[in-house]
């Protein structure tokens, strides 16, 4: 160590150091420089194939903009016949530094911005990047060793600090391999129009599973430890489903049968009610369908989490299971006074003051009861489209029904009780 030490103190060796020195602090300032400009650009914004070139020239700039100032000074130093050993081992360096940048950021690019691979491109580029240098210096069979000889588990069975990294780094690869299968899957899969959407969701989701729990096994393989040994572990996770998580292993079992099934799929029309009919309550729409839960969306804009267990458990009316068309029901009161074959004809005009109403099966009034207040009467219509909101056609068709009553002369009474006080002859009974 000390004559190595030695000879990197040399004045040749100590030059070229300092060469690698500067183009790192060159490519650190001039790659800010570069992706303050790219920042500013409108052009890195959009989703083009430009924009996606702008920006992994911003992310592998600095190992580029040292690349290319250690090549200048290699040229400068092999003219004036000097042995750029130093500065060769650096350009290695940053031709590795390139490479690995640019691999992370097609990485991330390829498993979406909101992937954790975007959210940690820089850290993990430098993590890989420092692996790999050590291996190129020949450092790394040292670290390995030292590593090695670290056992976390005394026994029999030997557990050394090496063999547990390695099953990390293992897992690691394979989820982010699983989630990368498992995308490309789901974007052939949904192209498939033959499949129900319910289905498509389906195969994604247990592709998904099915390839990262293989990759959490093989990660635990490799680390050394013999799967016949989980034996103990597998019946204490049976045991926590039975009792602590028996709700957490219900709604994902219930998340798969919500898909096989067909029940309810995105784009559903759903509500909670528990009761038959049109009622709004808990009215919303189905936006994804998740391992433990399900996005609903209601007419406010508030996403409702509500857990796959409650769907298969509960009544719950599906508006667009077979058929997206629903019948709407509107009581109308008029007075005795009024002829209720005249309101029965307003009420089926004044339905069609709303496009969405339809004309076939088309409106229809009838005659329900007579009341204490007034004669009951009762507007029926159809709607196909009820994830538009069933409310609106309702108050659109209960104004045009006000203004054809006034118009006609139509009265609506209001609930009323007369009392009669009779005076007994004699004064008492």
């Amino acid at each position: 160590m000390k004559e190595i030490i030695e000879q990197l103190l040399s004045a040749a060796n100590l030059t070229q150091l300092l060469v690698i020195v500067l183009a790192a602090v060159t490519g650190v300032v001039a790659a800010h420089f570069i992706r303050a400009a790219l920042a500013r650009s409108a052009l890195t914004g959009t989703q083009g194939l430009l924009a996606r070139v702008l920006r992994g020239l911003g992310a592998t700039s600095t190992a580029l903009v040292a690349l290319v100032v250690l090549l200048v000074a290699r040229g400068l130093l092999a003219l004036g016949g000097d042995r750029p050993d130093i500065i060769d081992t650096g350009i290695q360096l940053a031709a590795v530094l390139l490479g690995v940048r640019l691999g992370v950021y097609l990485l991330a690019l390829a498993m979406g911005p909101r992937s954790w691979i975007a959210r940690w491109e820089s850290r993990l580029s430098l993590a890989l990047w420092v692996v790999l240098g050590f291996a190129l210096l020949g450092w790394f069979d040292f670290i390995e060793s030292s590593l090695d000889a670290i056992d976390l588990i005394p026994g029999k069975k030997q557990f050394t600090l090496w063999s547990l990294i390695k099953g990390l780094v293992v897992v690691t690869l394979f989820i982010v391999v699983a989630s990368l299968v498992s995308r490309a899957v789901e974007s052939r899969v949904m192209k498939i129009t033959g499949l129900a959407l319910s289905t498509r969701v389906g195969i994604s989701k247990f592709t998904y599973f099915f390839l990262l729990g293989l990759g959490v096994l093989i990660g635990i393989n490799a680390a050394g430890v013999d799967l016949t040994a989980l034996t103990v572990l597998t019946g204490a996770v049976g045991i926590g489903l039975g009792f602590g998580l028996q709700a957490i292993a219900s709604n994902f079992v219930s998340g798969f049968v919500l898909l096989m099934d067909k029940s309810i799929k995105p784009g559903d029309v759903i509500s909670f009610t528990g009761v038959t009919g049109t009622s709004t309550e808990n009215f919303g729409w189905v936006q994804e369908l998740r391992g433990r839960y399900v996005v609903v969306r209601d007419r406010d804009g508030v996403e409702t989490l509500v857990p796959n267990q409650q769907l298969i458990t509960n009544p719950v009316i599906n508006w667009s299971y077979s058929d997206p068309r629903v019948r709407l029901k509107l009581p109308v009161r008029i007075s005795y006074h009024d002829d209720p074959e005249v309101a029965m004809a307003v009420l089926v005009e004044a339905a069609h003051c709303n496009p969405r109403v339809l004309r076939e099966p088309g409106p229809v009034s009838r005659l329900m009861h007579f009341g204490d207040s007034g004669i009951e009467l009762e507007l029926r219509f159809w709607i196909a489209d009820p994830q538009e909101g069933v409310n609106n056609v309702r108050s659109d068709v209960n104004r045009s029904i006000w203004r054809a009553f006034r118009e006609r002369g139509i009265t609506i009474p209001v609930a009323q009780h007369d009392v009669r006080m009779v005076q007994l002859r004699g004064g008492g009974p």
